[in-house]
């Protein structure tokens, strides 16, 4: 019989109670992973910004707007290669309970800024020309059902027009995709002169602009160069790389990477001492069979490796279950949740990040039970027999 063989009758020797810990384990790993993948998307938008596009904002709020005159200007600044602009426009489909997020943009300069986003040469073009289309983000497209063709109403909570009403009309001429999953395809788009030329209040006015350099090297001077020019005015900015917005628009939302590693942390430490507790309690029981074990020839160093083993194995097992549960769960969730959270998933990161976790976990639960198994001494164990 060998050691494997032995590791795994000891394991699962008293069942019901190797159950119940493999379901501790699972638990806590299930919740890792799920909370795993929530966090490599929601944190996604830093990995995936061009180093060489930068992002201007009002340097009070990014919700507070900028003048339109700021886009041609900075357009003529030394190292600048292309310069769009977007304005958010805050708006629902039927139902207030029906939100999608929608920006006003310059459709030439916008495409160009974000060359990732991808649709037909018919479609792109019909968005290009059409002072009234909608440019549809795929996973939005999906989750109401539309399609090329279709006219829909879209109401803003935040702007009116000057006839005092609060709806656009538009015609759905286009719509994008990415062939990067984790790309957000969950927005629509549309021109800014249709929008602008309606508004009641706040015309000729930007929410940010996005700038592309012609070289990632240039980001600082290009980013001095547009705060500097517009220093000391009503609306002065502050640029900064994609990656750097995007990471501060996520922490508006509070600081998510601390409550998940809180709510991990406190599952793990449970789990850590219910099984530490519970391996200690496990390997006293059998403190006699561990004494004849050395009395028919097994080394202490090779007691404590299949004890330690022992401990490793239970982790492994209820944290590969609970990963690959986790996976299912999260598969099954992510096509009803693309609108939300586009290219949900348990990625490989996070998958062996968990099948880490689970070995360190075994070797701190296992550590001291393997100790102690070491320590036995045969006269003092065959004594209490």
């Amino acid at each position: 019989m060998n050691d494997l063989t032995l590791i795994r009758k000891n394991l699962f020797r008293k069942k019901l109670r190797a159950i119940l810990l493999t379901l501790s384990i699972l638990i806590a790993f299930l919740i890792f992973g799920v909370l795993g993948a929530f966090y490599s998307v929601w944190t996604s938008g830093g990995a995936l910004a061009a180093d060489n596009r930068l992002v201007t904002v009002n340097r009070i709020n990014f919700t507070v707007s900028m003048p339109f005159a700021y886009w041609t200007r900075v357009s003529a600044i030394e190292g600048v290669d292309n310069v769009a602009h977007a304005s958010w426009f805050g708006g629902y489909f039927q139902e207030q309970t029906q939100q999608v997020q929608t920006f006003a943009v310059d459709p030439e300069t916008y495409l160009a800024a974000y060359p990732e986003l991808t649709m037909p040469a018919e479609q792109r073009q019909a968005f290009l020309d059409t002072r009234d289309c909608l440019l549809v983000g795929a996973d939005l497209a999906g989750q109401y059902g539309w399609s090329v063709g279709d006219t829909i109403p879209l109401l803003s909570n935040i702007w009116q027009k000057t006839d005092g009403t609060a709806s656009w009309t538009f015609n759905i001429c286009a719509i994008f995709d990415a062939e990067d999953d984790k790309v957000p395809a969950n927005y629509a788009l549309f021109h800014y002169d249709y929008y602008n030329e309606a508004l009641a209040f706040n015309t000729d006015q930007v929410g940010w602009l996005i700038i592309n350099t012609t070289d990632a090297s240039l980001n600082d001077q290009v980013s001095r160069a547009v705060d500097d020019m517009f220093a000391n005015s009503p609306s002065e900015t502050e640029t900064t790389t994609e990656a750097a917005f995007n990471e501060a628009f996520a922490n508006q939302f509070g600081n998510i990477a601390l409550i998940l590693l809180f709510v991990v942390g406190s599952a793990f430490t449970t789990i850590l001492i219910i099984v530490g507790f519970t391996m200690v309690t496990a390997i006293n029981e059998r403190t006699g069979e561990i004494a004849v074990m050395k009395t028919l020839g097994f080394p202490a160093p090779r007691i404590f490796r299949m004890v330690l083993a022992e401990s490793v194995m239970l982790s492994l097992v209820g944290g590969l279950l609970g990963l690959g549960l986790a996976n299912l769960m999260i598969t099954g969730v992510a096509d009803a949740a693309a609108a939300f959270l586009p290219g949900l998933a348990l990625s490989a990161p996070v998958f062996w990040v968990g099948v880490g976790l689970a070995v360190l976990l075994g070797l701190l639960t296992g550590i001291v039970p393997a100790i102690n198994a070491q320590r036995v001494k045969i006269i003092t164990a065959l004594g209490k027999q």
